[in-house]
């Protein structure tokens, strides 16, 4: 059973964010792999410990991003591909256009990605790229079974749960409960440093970097403001609710 994994590199999430002048600073800053794609990673070694096969990591961004996928091969992945040419760095549009380029190219029979990244948080590489590749999809997916050519999943769906069932080969997000993703063993780690990483770009793509430009761009990023302190209200109900006007009418001056 050959697998896809794409990931992505995202800040710690136990980072300070920092912006200067609008932007996020990265000077001295941990990177590491984006948590949800770490279950899509151990779920993929599962599956190819099931059933054989590969198990190949794709990824977009610059040199960093290696040391995130040496980390998915020390889990058990086979092999990488990382685009590390920065005029397909873009958009979730543009990562999908060019992620889907990359998986033409590959043989698979399943795809596996988080269900999202921590940075952004859009939800939308996943869908994208199946769209691109015209295979089903589903996302935030909490179980997984195989059998044959036949995929059912149950997905998180609102504090309920869906389940699905489609055809392979198709795409899945891995919402957080899928597995519990193993930590990188010795062993592993060092098997990892001989394990391939294929760099490449827009030129062994063939993808026209004109026509994947990002349709969206970033305004302005700022640091919400800190919110006020909490003001608790004494009193039965009715007086609560005549303190809570005033406070709205004199204070806040909402009405």
């Amino acid at each position: 059973m050959d697998i896809i994994v794409i990931m992505k590199q995202t800040m710690d999430t136990e980072e300070n964010v920092v912006l200067v002048e609008g932007r996020i600073q990265e000077d001295g800053v941990r990177f590491i792999m984006n948590p949800y794609d770490e279950y899509a990673v151990e779920e993929a070694v599962r599956l190819r410990e099931a059933f054989g096969g590969t198990v190949t990591i794709v990824s977009i961004g610059p040199d960093r991003v290696e040391a995130s996928m040496r980390t998915a091969l020390a889990m058990g992945a086979d092999q990488g591909v990382l685009v590390d040419d920065e005029s397909l760095f873009g958009d979730e549009w543009t990562t999908s256009k060019v992620l889907a380029s990359v998986i033409r190219s590959c043989p698979f029979d399943l795809i596996l990605t988080g269900n999202m990244s921590v940075d952004n948080g859009s939800g939308q590489t996943g869908p994208r790229v199946a769209e691109e590749l015209d295979i089903p999809h589903v996302s935030s997916v909490t179980k997984l079974t195989v059998e044959g050519s036949r995929l059912t999943v149950e997905r998180d769906a609102e504090g309920d749960t869906e389940t699905v069932e489609l055809c392979l080969p198709a795409l899945v997000t891995a919402q957080q409960g899928l597995n519990e993703p193993r930590y990188p063993s010795l062993p592993g780690i060092m098997k990892a440093k001989k394990k391939p990483i294929n760099r490449i770009g827009a030129a062994e793509l063939g993808v026209n970097v004109g026509e994947v430009q990002p349709k969206t761009r970033v305004i302005h990023q700022y640091v919400p403001p800190k919110r006020g302190a909490c003001q608790l209200l004494d009193g039965d109900a009715q007086t609560q609710a005549s303190d809570l006007v005033q406070l709205l009418r004199n204070a806040a001056k909402v009405i």
